[in-house]
């Protein structure tokens, strides 16, 4: 997710995977949460980054509807070296369904597989050249809750890519592909971002994302929210959004991210 690197919001960023550590620590954190779009940067060498929240999912088709709950959007990243850090995510997920509006008895819920990840920055924003990153994640069923659970190891990787268009607005953009685990075909998938600093403390953003399963249509997603930057190690995140094609009615979340570096 990319995110304005001035004021450290989550939608904009310029702080490059090859900066040098006394830069960094008077550079605020650039997280990869709430947007669907993965910052081109990484945390650093010896940082460690915890991002996480909560979102509310609605889908509804023929007076059915199934609402998700995740209470935990847990991302824990390291920096190993200034332009790698090592990622590691795990949700807590649960699933009601309504029919006529009378809720079932039947609730899934439990742990999503888990995530094993690793981002390399790859190029300085240069010109016409943009920053970018490569990341590379597997889902692991073996971790998950029975009602959560894969029936095979699923993996992923997507390029990363920023440019500045101010200095109060960046552009964030992802392109990659995508096997759930549950199937042999490829999703392909993509994310475009605009951040924009509203003040020395917020920031906002607006997102169009989706993705392409192989044999089927294109899925289209809309969001926008708000990012607090309470300290240069701490921020909150507030954002809504919903599904362009059929599928998603409502998406609503809250987080935050917090950022520990070594003294």
């Amino acid at each position: 997710m990319n995110k304005i690197r001035i004021l450290a919001v989550l939608c904009a960023t310029n702080l490059t995977a090859f900066s040098q550590e006394t830069e960094r620590e008077t550079d605020a954190l650039v997280a990869d949460r709430p947007d669907a779009t993965e910052a081109s940067s990484t945390v650093g060498k010896s940082v460690l980054q915890l991002e996480t929240g909560g979102l509310y999912e609605s889908f509804e088709t023929n007076n059915i509807q199934s609402e998700n709950y995740t209470y935990n959007t847990m991302l824990i990243r390291y920096g190993i070296l200034d332009n790698i850090e090592l990622r590691l995510g795990w949700n807590f997920i649960e699933g009601v369904t309504k029919i006529n509006g009378n809720k079932l008895n039947a609730v899934s819920s439990g742990f999503s597989p888990l995530l094993l990840g690793v981002k390399i920055a790859i190029t300085e924003e240069k010109g016409a050249i943009p920053e970018m990153a490569l990341l590379l994640h597997t889902t692991h069923p073996f971790f998950a809750s029975y009602d959560n659970k894969s029936t095979s190891t699923g993996t992923d990787f997507r390029f990363s890519f920023s440019h500045t268009l101010s200095e109060n607005s960046s552009l964030g953009y992802n392109l990659g592909m995508a096997w759930d685990g549950d199937s042999t075909t490829a999703s392909y998938i993509y994310t475009l971002s605009y951040g924009y600093s509203l003040s020395n403390k917020i920031g906002a953003f607006a997102e169009l994302y989706g993705d392409l399963p192989e044999g089927t249509n294109f899925n289209h997603y809309w969001d926008a929210g708000l990012t607090y930057l309470v300290s240069n190690d701490f921020q909150l995140d507030a954002y809504f959004g919903t599904s362009i094609t059929e599928g998603q009615d409502l998406l609503l979340g809250l987080g935050l991210s917090y950022r520990i570096r070594k003294k």
